[in-house]
């Protein structure tokens, strides 16, 4: 079976490219270095030349010198000691048809100038690159002006490319150390960068790297958790589905706002803010329970937050209804043992032979209830909440307070549409009731009045109490207040979230006769189900 060999890393690869990149350049750099190197070399011997060329032509024994019989005799030594101190490699004074009266080689004085001459006869000066009796070089002609301006004679000077090669070695060799030191600190600094991202890439290459994105963003839209990533300036870096989902963040960019621009509620915003971790804190959006975790990224400082969400609505309804069917049952059992009690009283009486005593005793019981019963379903048509009125009844009368429903209260008529979900009715009224039945415990003469009706195009739900009322100024509907202490009320923020879900309102304030006083508004929904 064939084996392929794992690709290379990316760090690897990152790091092979790199260094040819590297090597290119270093290379390229070194030849564009020689090359202005050599121009510069070139052009600098050209000056050099054209110096020294104008300057024998200059020179008033020179031009004495061209008009004797034997020009030569002067002119080689004057122009040998020329050459030599001027640097070049050849100065030649020759005639106007060019033939030599000077050359570094005597032998070939009186020859024939190999070179152009025709625009220093014209009175230019000039440089060209000739192949001469030294070979190629860089020289300048000019011409050799007589008093009256004749021309008598021409004056070339020059540097061969061999010589200006040879003043290029040593800059080349310096060039190539740096070059090669160039090459070797980019490949040092290469291998350090590749290093470290072989370390933050685990080593993985290009297409592990990407399938591992596929994957990361494939769990991360796909969990029913919402998970929301913070930089050190609280500033939204991620966000999944769900995160979005459960804090109702609109359609749209997120990325790069500050939490405290979203808009969310004011103890939610201060948890996603704080700097120290949350565990399983409840928090309300408008319209979810939301449990929060939250945990700073290690590595110091404030380098960011990872924050948790889940959906603890229904599980709050749900727990919120066990509690109520949990009272319903401690109710129901003690109105057993009450029951029972009765039931023993009416048999005693029987068997002491006051059978009528025993049945005026158990109608006046009957009564009793059935008159409670019979007031409650009356007043309100809603089953669920006469159930739950009946439930707290009891539960208030085990407690020592008096549950009543106000006598305007009454059930829909025919065609005023339908009350909102049920689980809601519940949560608003059930946790009402029960903050009202807290506030009164250990009040003398307690009692809660309970109004249910339709209001225009609300249903109305007021719960009003005897007891101390509400303190002054307290925001009683901010998540964590409570009477029994702070940091426990989640109740009373529901009441206000379930009001706010159905567009209704709720508002808090002293009753008539003392106490506290609840009214809640919910818009009636249309018999199309609007």
């Amino acid at each position: 079976m064939l084996r392929f060999p794992r690709p290379r890393s990316l760090a690897g690869q990152l790091f092979a490219m790199q260094v040819v990149l590297v090597a290119v350049v270093v290379a390229g750099c070194a030849v564009f270095a020689y090359a202005t190197a050599r121009r510069q070399a070139e052009e600098a011997a050209q000056r050099q030349a054209g110096a020294v060329a104008r300057t024998v032509a200059d020179s008033p024994s020179v031009r004495d010198a061209a008009g004797t019989p034997r020009p030569s005799e002067a002119l080689q030594p004057y122009a040998e000691r020329v050459r030599l101190d001027s640097g070049v490699d050849f100065v030649t004074i020759m005639a106007p048809d060019g033939r030599r009266w000077t050359h570094p080689d005597p032998r070939r004085i009186g020859e024939r100038y190999l070179g152009n001459t025709a625009r220093a006869l014209r009175g230019e000066t000039f440089s060209e690159t000739y192949t001469g009796t030294l070979g190629p070089s860089i020289r300048v002609v000019t011409p050799l002006h007589e008093s009256d301006g004749r021309i008598v004679g021409l004056v070339s000077a020059g540097i061969t490319v061999r010589a200006i090669s040879d003043r290029l070695a040593g800059q080349l060799a310096a060039l190539l150390w740096v070059a090669a030191g160039a090459l070797a600190l980019g490949g040092i600094g290469t291998y350090v960068v590749n290093a470290r991202l072989r370390r933050h890439t685990h080593g993985m290459n290009a297409g592990e790297l990407s399938r591992m994105y596929d994957y990361h963003q494939a769990a991360l839209h796909a969990v029913r958790e919402g998970l929301l990533m913070l930089d050190g300036q609280r500033r939204i870096t991620l966000i999944n589905d769900a995160g979005r989902e459960l804090l109702g963040l609109p359609a749209g960019e997120v990325r790069g706002k500050g939490v405290a621009d979203l808009g969310l509620p004011a103890p939610l915003t201060g948890a996603l803010l704080a700097d120290r971790p949350r565990v399983d804190e409840v928090h309300l959006t408008a319209d979810r329970v939301v449990v929060v975790n939250s945990s700073p990224v290690a590595g110091g400082g404030r380098r960011g937050t990872v924050v948790t969400l889940r959906d603890h609505t229904d599980l709050q309804a749900l727990t919120g209804e066990l509690d109520h069917e949990r009272g319903f049952t401690q109710a129901l059992r003690s109105q057993a043992h009450e029951a029972a009690n009765r039931l023993h009283t009416v048999v005693s009486l029987i068997e002491l032979g006051r059978a009528q005593e025993a049945v005026d005793f158990a109608t006046a019981e009957l009564e009793l209830a059935q008159a409670l019963a019979d007031q409650v379903v009356a007043a309100v048509g809603e089953p669920v909440l006469a159930a739950l009125l009946l439930g707290k009844a009891a539960q208030a009368h085990e407690r020592g307070v008096e549950l009543v429903v106000s006598p305007d209260s009454r059930g829909l008529d025919a065609g005023r549409g339908s009350t909102p979900p049920a689980r809601d009715l519940v949560t608003v009224l059930g946790n009402l009731i029960d903050n009202a039945v807290d506030a009164l415990t250990g009040v003398r003469g307690a009692r809660i009045t309970v109004t249910a009706r339709p209001d225009g195009p609300d249903l109305l739900l007021k719960v009003a109490d005897n007891g101390p009322g509400l303190p002054a100024g307290a925001d009683v509907f901010l998540r964590g207040w409570s009477g029994k202490g702070e940091g426990r009320g989640l109740g009373l923020a529901l009441v206000r979230q379930a009001a706010h879900r159905h567009g209704g309102s709720v508002h808090a304030g002293d009753a008539p006769g003392g106490g506290a006083e609840f009214t809640v508004r919910l818009p009636l929904r249309s018999e199309g189900g609007a």
